[in-house]
């Protein structure tokens, strides 16, 4: 799936020997050639693979975080692409002093449309020194952008923003300071409520489940091991790390892992401590006794497709498949 791009720009962020930010303006309308194209879908699909991110929406405080109210105005069409980067670098610029955050790079923005969604891409690449052959067999020094080392990135969903979705800013989270960083020049609200986070990651657990075609044995050990693991970090207070839980639960795989819990999709958050009542959605409600036997998740409870009735000591199961009601009419016709 390729990016159809709109707009690319790049600037620079420069870092004295004073310790001061300074904003070199670059190229504000990049053409959209093979070559950026390329760029822009690389680190696109880095970030993307990317383990530990942060997610939130756009602050009410819009003084001192204006990134939203630039990204308006060039939505509306008040400001240009150029105007927007530039407001950006400035944002970055006084985010990087307070927080002396970075020796500075090369800031990639891009506008584009993945699957019908919108983003803006924010990405700050380095210079990296290689060696390259001349045409006569000798060494040269050669630099590059290292794309697959950038450590800053962010994306905005501008069509979740717009459809009023809950989460529609994503960014790779680093240590301390860095983390605020990068948090602060998008203006993002990160506020983690650990039982929606935890009752996300048990879904995302399910969704790997699904895709890896766990049989019924298979999938009650990883589950179960999951349950384990993720129990015993709450019981500890440890926060959540999606490559520590991927290299535990899913050691032959690890990478296959954390490639679903890094999907900007499913906007998992990880650096919170599990609920451990919602952790127990890992596993079903299962019991048997002489006469039967039952198995159920626990959503299906509280979405009405089971009910218990503890006055009756009883449960009902609903929305019963048509061939099981085949035959269970036939065996009350036949009894």
């Amino acid at each position: 799936m390729t990016n159809h791009i709109f707009s690319v720009a790049i600037h620079h962020q420069q870092r004295g020997v004073d310790g001061a930010y300074t904003v070199l303006s670059g190229n504000s309308a990049i053409a959209v050639s093979q070559t950026a194209t390329r760029l822009i879908d690389e680190l696109h699909k880095l970030y993307a693979r990317r383990a530990s991110k942060a997610y939130g929406k756009f602050a009410s405080d819009t003084v001192n975080y204006p990134t939203s109210t630039n990204l308006q105005n060039y939505l509306e069409g008040t400001t240009d692409f150029e105007a927007l980067t530039l407001a950006l670098m400035a944002t970055l610029a006084k985010q990087a002093q307070a927080k002396s955050a970075s020796t500075g790079g090369h800031v990639f923005f891009a506008h584009f449309e993945r699957e019908k969604a919108q983003y803006l891409l924010v990405a700050i690449v380095t210079d990296k020194l290689s060696a390259a052959l001349t045409a006569n067999q000798d060494l040269e020094d050669v630099k590059h952008l290292d794309v697959e080392g950038f450590r800053f990135a962010g994306r905005v969903g501008v069509t979740g923003w717009a459809a009023g979705e809950q989460r529609y800013i994503g960014f790779l989270k680093g240590k301390g300071a860095v983390s605020d960083y990068f948090k602060e020049f998008l203006g993002c609200d990160t506020t983690i409520q650990s039982r929606v986070e935890t009752t996300s990651l048990v879904n995302a657990l399910k969704t790997f489940a699904d895709r890896q075609k766990f049989d019924a044995a298979q999938r009650e050990m990883f589950m179960d091991k999951a349950l384990s693991i993720c129990d015993r970090d709450a019981r500890d207070d440890r926060p959540v790390d999606f490559a520590t839980l991927a290299n535990e639960l899913h050691p032959e795989n690890p990478e296959a892992l954390v490639e679903v819990l890094a999907d900007p999709k499913l906007s998992l958050n990880d650096g919170f401590v599990a609920d451990r009542r919602a952790l127990k959605g890992l596993v079903n409600f299962k019991k048997k006794t002489a006469n039967w036997s039952v198995e159920f998740e626990r959503r299906a409870l509280h979405a009405g497709k089971v009910r218990y009735n503890p006055e009756e000591k009883s449960i009902t199961l609903m929305d019963v498949p048509e061939d099981m009601q085949r035959e269970l009419g036939e065996e009350m016709r036949d009894g």
